[in-house]
């Protein structure tokens, strides 16, 4: 991220704070690393002082990159629950939330992809064998050849 960024962060950006990876099974099942939690998906705490409890994603924070799990709070000093707020690269996802139905067609896009026509393939390689024997290599160059 660069200067300019600062405090403007573009939404495709901080989406990847998000993104957490899948569990071996999710993995096989879809075909997929890592995608992003989104609030219902049921996680794994895998590092840290919480590791090793399950619970669903309840809240989201975009700017830390951080959830806020069912069950995971701590108690204040002067009385009273907090949620604690972990981070998502410390955490894997067990089970997805698919009631989204954009979010069902992103998985299904992405674990059974498209397959290419091989005319349309053909077609695009003429094209841009066209365009590279137009120059023949030769430069132009300003006043005439040398």
């Amino acid at each position: 991220m660069t200067n300019r960024l600062i405090g403007v962060v573009p939404k495709h950006l901080t989406e990847r704070k998000l993104r957490s990876p899948l569990s071996r099974a999710l993995r096989e099942k879809y075909g997929r690393r890592n995608l992003r939690v989104i609030a219902g998906d049921t996680i794994k705490v895998i590092r840290g002082e919480y590791s090793g409890i399950e619970g669903k994603v309840e809240k989201i924070n975009m700017k830390r990159g951080s959830l806020a799990i069912e069950g995971i709070q701590r108690e204040k000093v002067r009385g009273g629950n907090v949620k604690v707020e972990i981070n998502s690269t410390n955490v894997v996802i067990t089970d997805l939330d698919l009631d989204d139905k954009y979010r069902q067609a992103l998985i299904q896009r992405i674990h059974e992809p498209e397959k290419k026509n091989p005319s349309e393939t053909k077609s695009r390689t003429r094209k841009q064998s066209k365009r590279r024997s137009t120059n023949n290599g030769k430069s132009k160059t300003k006043g005439g050849e040398k």
